[in-house]
């Protein structure tokens, strides 16, 4: 039998903001345990929260820029559940009137995944699980820090379509300034629901949710893994259980961690100490009008009136990083499509083998527009251009002044190239007198000594033009 895998996200996404959602704690990332807390977030009692308006001016634009209805009369309400991570016992969150609901993000089939809702609330601190002594402790930096959870429908199907979702998803919230996104810090996270049922079944199966798995890779496994366990267990006559799983990227296995909650089970009441929160429909549309140019929009922009490919133009616009760097470059050259081949060609190559994400990208953006001027001016040929890439990547060193350090400028004087290519023809006669009985090869033997003679480090035009004039 056939089986067709059904899927629903969570994806908790952490805000830019530089305080937390209801105190002025920082948001930022690391510090010694324990040490972005004040009494609001560590859940003191006699403490009240006050709400960030950054939060919800970040919740207005993520919902604007993924279709959705802004609630205009929305609030706060409190999640009830007990864990060592959660000092109030409770989270704050939305679950009656969450601020965005009815959005969709499209796939690039054409098909709308329908987003429920998108909600504001506030993160939990993290476990830190000691192997050495078998305990655990509990580091509340995290407490407070803003997040958007982003609920879609159960309307993917399979792992392809969830991360093109995620991708596609990702794009806009760094786009719009809403998140950094960095899965490795957290910054974007999700819950996975899935069921299988067999094709053409239009009742959904028994759903289990994975919980917190930050990076793409590993929602794939996870969902591929998923799949199968519930198939097989199926197939040997047995039931799928409703339950949260934990997904173990590293072993390629989930494991149970507790039967599924429903709303019910938290015992959700309303936030009795923060007031309902008033969005005017003057303020939905200064946010709208505020939105920067979206990825889809970018990627008609490459294609139609840069010239770009449709392949490139994903690419590109797939980060905001990437796009940052190319529109900057391309608007300096003057040349897009050069722009793109180097942010295709050498940028993703590194990024690759260096195994860093596009966001931290620690170079100055001036210095690759600065190293097509070096090209197009014949300072230096594409192969050193390269060279001189790799250690502006690695150690964002200016171009010229490497170029300078390195002594790898081409050497355009027309007497020096004379000199060295005469050197190369008296040492090579034998190839010379093959050439003039007509033998081609011979040709293309001493353009390549001529420029092993020149470090590479002369035009190759100028060296052919100078070698045909001493042949004869």
């Amino acid at each position: 039998m056939q089986y067709e895998t059904v899927i629903g996200l969570e994806v908790h996404c952490e805000l830019s903001t530089k305080s937390k959602i209801f105190c002025g704690c920082t948001t930022k990332f690391g510090g010694a345990p324990n040490t972005h807390v004040c009494p609001v977030c560590a859940g003191m009692p006699g403490t009240l929260p006050v709400l960030n308006r950054a939060v919800v001016e970040y919740a207005v634009r993520a919902g604007l820029a993924t279709n959705c209805q802004i609630t205009q009369a929305n609030k706060f309400d409190r999640k009830n559940y007990f864990y060592p991570d959660l000092p109030k016992a409770y989270q704050i969150s939305q679950l009656y009137f969450p601020i965005c609901t009815e959005g969709y993000v499209t796939l690039s089939s054409g098909k709308r995944v329908r987003l429920r809702e998108i909600h504001m609330e506030e993160d939990a601190g993290k476990l830190v699980h000691d192997d050495w002594t078998g305990g655990s402790l509990a580091d509340y930096n995290r407490c407070g820090v803003p997040l958007l959870e982003i609920v879609s429908q159960p309307d993917l199907r399979g792992a392809e379509e969830a991360l093109e979702f995620l991708g596609k998803l990702k794009a806009v919230l760094e786009y719009t300034g809403v998140s950094d996104c960095k899965m490795q810090e957290g910054s974007l996270r999700a819950d996975v629901n899935l069921s299988v049922r067999p094709v053409g079944a239009t009742e959904f199966g028994t759903r289990t949710e994975m919980k917190n798995i930050n990076s793409l890779r590993a929602i794939g496994r996870a969902i591929a893994a998923e799949a199968q366990r519930q198939i097989d267990l199926i197939e040997e006559g047995g039931a799928v259980a409703q339950e949260t799983r934990r997904w173990d990227d590293d072993k390629a296995l989930s494991y149970v961690m507790r039967s599924k909650e429903d709303a019910q089970d938290y015992k959700y009441f309303p936030e009795p100490d923060l007031p309902p929160i008033e969005i005017s429909k003057e303020e939905i549309e200064r946010a709208r009008s505020a939105l920067p140019e979206l990825p889809e929009a970018k990627k008609a922009r490459y294609i139609n009136a840069l010239g770009l490919s449709e392949y490139d133009a994903n690419s590109i616009t797939s980060s905001v990083y990437l796009a940052r760097l190319f529109d900057h470059t391309a608007e300096i050259t003057g040349d897009p499509k050069e722009s793109a081949n180097w942010v295709m060609g050498e940028v993703l190559r590194l990024l690759q083998k260096t195994g860093t994400q596009p966001e931290d990208m620690a170079f100055d953006p001036d210095s690759l527009w600065k190293l097509i001027r070096l090209v197009k001016n014949n300072t230096i040929n594409r192969g050193t251009a390269k060279r001189v890439f790799a250690a502006v990547f690695a150690t964002n060193v200016s171009p010229e002044d490497y170029v300078k350090e390195h002594n790898l400028a081409l050497v355009t004087d027309d007497s020096a190239l004379r000199a060295k290519i005469a050197e190369v023809l008296a040492a090579n006669k034998k190839s010379v007198d093959e050439y003039k009985a007509g033998k081609t090869q011979a040709f293309q033997f001493l353009i390549g000594q001529s420029m092993k003679a020149l470090n590479g480090q002369a035009p190759a035009q100028e060296v052919t033009k100078i070698l045909r004039e001493l042949l004869g």
